[in-house]
């Protein structure tokens, strides 16, 4: 999904709510999470580290994510899982 897809997706589905999407990570991105009356986007790791690695090393990417991605935290902020392999 493009970002604007993302965006318009997220207004659809909780329209009150303002929900954390990172930059950049688009292609990670699975869907968004209801918990708690609370709505907050729902990223592959696998695909955020993918997306973050065209702009740099597989493991400069994969710390990258973990510390500054991942090791985020605020109110509405997205939501990490793991994925299978395709």
């Amino acid at each position: 999904m493009t970002r604007d897809e993302i965006d318009d997706f997220a207004d659809e589905v909780a329209p009150e709510e303002d929900i954390a999407v990172p930059d950049g990570l688009d292609e990670g991105f699975i869907g968004l999470s209801i918990h708690e009356d609370e709505p907050r986007a729902v990223y592959s790791v696998q695909g955020c580290i993918k997306a973050l690695s065209k702009d740099m090393s597989l493991d400069e990417a994969t710390e990258y994510f973990w510390y500054n991605v991942a090791g985020a935290k605020g109110p509405n902020y997205p939501i990490f899982v793991e994925v299978p392999d395709e």
